[in-house]
């Protein structure tokens, strides 16, 4: 059993997928026409970091309804890890393609953290090793 996608609610599928592969280094694994349940046309848009096996679902917002999950998907906590394995050099990268930092990086006991926001205003952890 393992975990293969998350949703993650979006404005638009293009800007959503420019930034996680752009900005965040991720793979394009999936972008196909699809159709809501009562036949309207979308899109089946997934994304992952490379290696990875559990991927990010980009959905369209659809509707007043679900407007307001862009940006607050888990009520303005952080809600999403991303791990690297050099936390020094995925910083500066991620700085230079235009990521937006809300936290200087810091040193916790599980390691090094940086608090980043997605193309939406949702908050994630960029967790590297402890530092030597």
């Amino acid at each position: 059993m393992h975990l293969e996608l998350i949703t993650i609610v979006v404005a638009d599928y293009d800007p959503a997928i420019d930034f996680f592969v752009t900005a965040l280094g991720f793979e394009l694994v999936e972008d196909v026409p699809a159709h809501t349940n009562d036949g309207r046309p979308k899109r089946w848009v997934v994304v992952r970091p490379p290696g990875a096996t559990t991927g990010i679902l980009l959905a369209r917002a659809d509707g007043a309804y679900q407007l307001p999950a862009i940006g607050n998907q888990v009520a303005g906590r952080v809600g999403f890890f991303l791990r690297v394995d050099d936390f020094a050099a995925e910083h500066r990268r991620m700085l230079s393609a235009g990521v937006q930092f809300v936290s200087q990086p810091r040193t916790e006991p599980y390691g090094q953290v940086a608090v980043f926001l997605d193309i939406s205003g949702n908050r994630w952890d960029l967790l590297g090793p402890a530092a030597p």
